[in-house]
């Protein structure tokens, strides 16, 4: 049983079914409906959603990124990084609507393995050596669901109440004091159409922009992110929470920026969401015997590496990898998280890093009203110490992951 109908928890479906394995997905809402913003889905990823069939699904959605751009305020480059198969991955980079990647899946899912449970909460489990009790709720009725289960995954989310079940004491939600707002709003093409565009600093205000739709391709996903007080604990981040023009278009009304018309770009997006940066402590252990956890239910990071949805996605063909190959399941969810949470848990880390950030701060500072040439800012070691910076936080290894085996599992 998977509990969470988002993009890891269908993901692992997808997985499980292709490996011959039977699942179910449980899921509190009682309608899925293609809502958020933009996400992308990093080269690793797309070559496992792929492999589960859904390559020509992205690409007709999507679009393929091809840089990665960092600039001042007033659109001077700092660093241009090219992406997905420009980099030489055999695998693209796709910029997606969140929801339309949800909807992607579920539909992959419904053909496949059948219909998501919905409208039933996770509430408690007890496990033995045979099993998992699982108590869930009818959210209408209120009536309480019991249901007996080989495994269970939570794959619930930032919220994850599998997690809190796990983890019931000390792992508070830590926030940077980076407030977020997010977008979507047509607008003209930014750059080559295919550019994710990244502007200043969060360190004082960061605007980030790029194409999310193959369809419409006037759709820019925007994000901005502002250091607006010092770090701390929240009890909780709403990720629907909508935000107000006035608050976040105040950061940007000075700024001269000649690649985007952020305030235009601003007031036309229909709704925008606020909500705090933040993560949570790396666990040292996810699960227990039979019981596991998937994507930011595991491992909740910063949005900064364009990495949470990937990692996702990764987990759960790892997830499907180790149940298939393993005859107990106990020994097959002890392998997947030893292969997977020390990685994560380095990458929720350095997200919280910012590590290029201070790099852009020292352009502002050397050249407050911009810059010709970036030469004469930075030195070619600056520079390159933050490419490898951001790679560090978004890549793989190009040819590791052009050249290893199949995770698939027949």
């Amino acid at each position: 049983m998977i509990i969470g109908a988002g993009i890891g928890g269908l993901t692992t479906a997808l997985s499980l079914h292709a490996a011959g394995l039977d699942c179910e997905v449980v899921d509190a809402a009682g309608a899925l409906r293609p809502l958020g913003v933009g996400i992308n889905l990093q080269p690793h990823a797309v070559r496992e959603l792929t492999e589960l069939g859904l390559g020509d699904a992205l690409a007709a959605t999507g679009v393929e990124t091809t840089f990665m751009t960092f600039t001042d305020r007033f659109g001077g480059e700092i660093l241009a990084l090219p992406r997905g198969r420009s980099a030489g991955y055999r695998w693209p980079q796709f910029s997606i609507h969140r929801g339309e990647l949800q909807m992607i899946l579920l539909a992959a899912v419904e053909e496949r393995v059948g219909p998501v449970r919905l409208g039933v909460r996770f509430e408690a489990f007890e496990q033995d050596g045979d099993g998992v009790d699982v108590l869930l709720r009818d959210v209408a009725g209120g009536e309480p669901v019991h249901e007996r289960v080989d495994v269970l995954v939570g794959a619930d989310g930032v919220h994850s109440a599998v997690r809190s079940r796990l983890h019931p004491d000390d792992d508070p939600l830590r926030w940077g004091g980076i407030r977020m707002w997010r977008g979507i709003a047509e607008a003209d093409r930014v750059r080559d159409g295919a550019t994710v565009l990244v502007a200043g600093s969060n360190r004082d205000a960061k605007f980030v922009a790029y194409h999310i739709s193959a369809t419409d391709p006037r759709l820019v996903n925007w994000v901005a992110e502002v250091k607006v007080d010092e770090p701390g604990l929240v009890k909780e981040a709403d990720w629907s929470r909508a935000g107000r023009l006035e608050d976040v278009a105040r950061h940007f009304a000075h700024w001269e920026y000649r690649h985007v018309d952020i305030p235009a770009l601003l007031a036309g997006s229909e709704r925008i969401l606020e909500y705090p940066m933040c993560d949570r402590d790396p666990l040292d252990w996810w699960g227990r015997g039979r019981v596991t956890l998937l994507g930011d239910a595991a491992h909740p990071m910063y949005p900064i590496g364009s990495n949470g949805g990937s990692q996702a996605v990764i987990d759960a063909r790892v997830l499907a990898r180790h149940l298939a190959s393993e005859g107990d399941p106990v020994a097959a969810l002890a392998g997947y998280e030893a292969e997977r949470r020390p990685p994560t848990s380095a990458l929720v880390l350095a997200h919280r890093s910012l590590p290029i950030e201070a790099t852009i701060s020292l352009v502002a500072e050397r050249a407050p009203r911009g810059f010709a040439d970036i030469a004469d800012v930075l030195t070619e070691a600056e520079r390159t110490a933050m490419a490898e910076a951001q790679h560090g936080i978004t890549d793989m290894d190009v040819r590791a992951l052009n050249t290893r085996e199949s995770w698939s599992v027949r």
